[in-house]
């Protein structure tokens, strides 16, 4: 796979506005990336501005805490599919998980992944790996596979840190080769992108896309 089809070219920062989603978009179609990612407020600005290219839509759900209830997580997952996001990046409920509660944590993952595949659409789990420790990553990818979730992600990038190569290598020993997994948080440039898909990550959550490609081409 070529390296743009790896990267969501992503900004979900709080002040993202219309100008810097269009040119988002833009930069996307240029480097023909496998999706633009924004929040659930900006899937319809992106979807329009996509419309003519393979870019899909990507967005954010109870993002990025984790913390509002399932029935939530729902409501906003079926507004961001209506709204025409083709990608669905859900941050569990992190605090149930430490706290034990494995059934709720799986049972949150399947109704969403229910959801989304019933609508052709594809669910990314974000497990924050930044507050876990190895044992609890390998327990929430396992929650992950057995709900259906097409993705276990890496990080929000909004936490306490982002990707690193040893927690996507446990990752993916973890999942097998059945699931995708996204490092997401902190990939700069091209050396930490290349080190990433080395241990075992099928898709990169970035906003330095744009710098990481100019600087593969050079």
């Amino acid at each position: 796979m070529e390296l743009n089809k790896y990267i969501d070219h992503t900004l979900l920062k709080a002040e993202a506005t219309y100008e810097q989603i269009k040119k988002l978009c833009d930069e996307a179609k240029k480097y023909d990336f496998k999706s633009c990612c924004v929040n659930p407020c900006q899937v319809k600005l992106a979807k329009e501005e996509l419309k003519d290219s393979d870019v899909l839509v990507c967005t954010v759900i109870g993002f990025p805490l984790g913390a509002t209830t399932k029935e939530v997580k729902v409501f906003e997952t079926e507004d961001a599919i209506k709204n025409g996001a083709d990608e669905i990046d859900m941050v569990i409920n992190i605090g149930t998980l430490k706290a034990g509660d494995y059934a709720k944590v799986e049972e949150e993952i399947k109704a969403l992944a229910d959801l989304c595949h019933n609508n052709g659409k594809i669910l990314k789990t974000i497990i924050e790996c930044c507050l876990l420790d190895k044992d609890e990553i390998v327990k929430v990818c396992e929650l992950a596979k057995n709900a259906g979730a097409d993705f276990v992600k890496t990080s929000t990038g909004f936490s306490s840190g982002g990707a690193k190569k040893e927690d996507v290598a446990l990752m993916r020993k973890t999942v097998g080769n059945e699931m995708g997994v996204k490092a997401s948080g902190g990939i700069r440039d091209l050396k930490s992108a290349r080190e990433m898909i080395e241990n075992g990550a099928t898709r990169l959550g970035c906003s330095a896309g744009v710098q990481i490609m100019e600087e593969a081409k050079n």
